[in-house]
């Protein structure tokens, strides 16, 4: 499908449908789009792959989080340099397999996976042994504006399990003690019968006793203690891009805990935790500075220095700036994150008033206080009052 539909429409729910109206909206498309209730039938496959795209974002809590916020545009699939982050979403449609489905909603299915020999109750199904995955590791980074405005690299030293280099990942003694599994007797499954959705199927499964890998340990390796992991501390470098937003979560793939005998390693999350600025403050991708005035600067103008992310400008002050105008500073923001242009610095202007005053002082503004020019006219009164209002609305 060229142009992705909205993930609520796709499922037929609400925005804010509840995690259990999800899974029923979901199961009963499953069903309709099923390949064995289609057999042939691209339309139908489509379907049921774009039903599962939505679920898998639509059920993970911090993805529909994205989803909600960002849609489609959830951040790039991926990006060049360093590790490399993925996407947000789990996967596309065009790009998941039939297993791969299987496999991610298998609760959904009754454990009931791959395809053919429809409605009937001889009908064969080889499972494949489900590939392990290590657990993610989850750390909080925390950066700059400046960071933030141009990106950063990182390289972190982590704790992880990563695999035993005494036997390879995989828990045996030198990597070699192993003995046939007796339960399926070295093929991996094994066969029985099975109530899915469609009727009795006769399935194969993967073996209990050795996880569908068809041999079991003899002899642990003395180093992991038959695990296939150790602790390691290890450098970790990637690429933090330009434009994140606190909370944020970035994932660099594969670096995260190895899995016990063997498989792909879980992924690291990172999230983005943005440190305050001593002075400015982020609205999006704009940041605002509160410039206070001295009342003969904002009466006869001049010029001031503000600061700016990435370090310092220059501004004039016209004669009669008053108080709550807004003067841009274009192309001083954060860049946006989706790479749609940059923000702009807003200086939000104040005046100040003074606290304690000489007895001279206080004789020349009394002699000021009656001239004409120094008593706001309507349309200046109605101009700050108009700019008020839009501040605290």
């Amino acid at each position: 499908m060229d142009q992705k539909r909205d993930y609520y429409e796709v499922l037929g729910v609400a925005k804010t449908a509840t995690p259990e109206e999800l899974k029923k909206a979901y199961r009963k498309l499953a069903i309709k789009y099923h390949p064995d209730k289609n057999p042939g039938d691209k339309a139908a496959e489509e379907k049921f792959k774009e039903a599962a795209e939505a679920y898998d974002v639509l059920s993970d809590a911090e993805k529909r989080k994205r989803y909600d916020q960002f849609g489609h545009a959830m951040g790039p699939q991926g990006f060049q340099g360093g590790e490399g982050f993925g996407g947000f979403g789990g996967f596309s449609s065009g790009g998941m397999s039939m297993e791969d489905i299987f496999e991610a909603f298998g609760d959904i299915f009754g454990g009931h996976r791959g395809f053919g020999n429809f409605g009937s109750a001889t009908g064969s199904r080889r499972a494949q042994p489900r590939q392990r995955r290590g657990d993610d590791l989850r750390i909080t980074l925390k950066l700059s504006l400046e960071d933030i405005a141009k990106g950063v690299h990182k390289n972190l030293k982590l704790k992880r399990f990563d695999k035993c280099d005494h036997c390879n990942g995989t828990g045996a003694k030198d990597g070699t003690s192993f003995t046939t599994c007796p339960t399926c007797n070295g093929t991996g499954v094994v066969e029985r019968t099975q109530q899915t959705l469609f009727g009795p199927q006769r399935a194969a499964t993967v073996c209990p006793t050795c996880n569908g890998e068809g041999r079991i340990i003899k002899e642990k390796c003395s180093y992991c203690n038959g695990t296939g992991v150790e602790q390691k501390e290890q450098v970790v470098s990637f690429d933090i891009p330009a434009g994140v937003t606190n909370g944020m979560v970035l994932t660099v793939k594969g670096k995260g805990n190895a899995p016990m005998h063997g498989g792909v390693n879980g992924d690291l999350l990172v999230v983005v935790e943005e440190l305050a600025h001593p002075e400015l403050v982020r609205d999006g991708n704009d940041v605002i500075y509160n410039l206070m005035l001295d009342f003969p600067t904002a009466s006869l103008g001049g010029q001031v220095e503000v600061p700016t992310i990435t370090g310092r400008a220059r501004l004039k002050i016209a004669p009669g700036t008053q108080p709550g105008k807004i003067l841009r500073l274009r192309g001083k923001g954060l860049p946006s994150y989706e790479g749609y242009g940059t923000g702009d610095e807003l200086v939000n202007v104040m005046v100040y008033v003074p606290e304690k005053l000489t007895d001279e002082e206080k004789k020349i503004i009394e002699q000021l206080k009656d001239k004409p020019d120094m008593q706001p006219s309507d349309e200046t009164k109605k101009s700050i009052f108009s700019r008020l209002r839009h501040i605290f609305d």
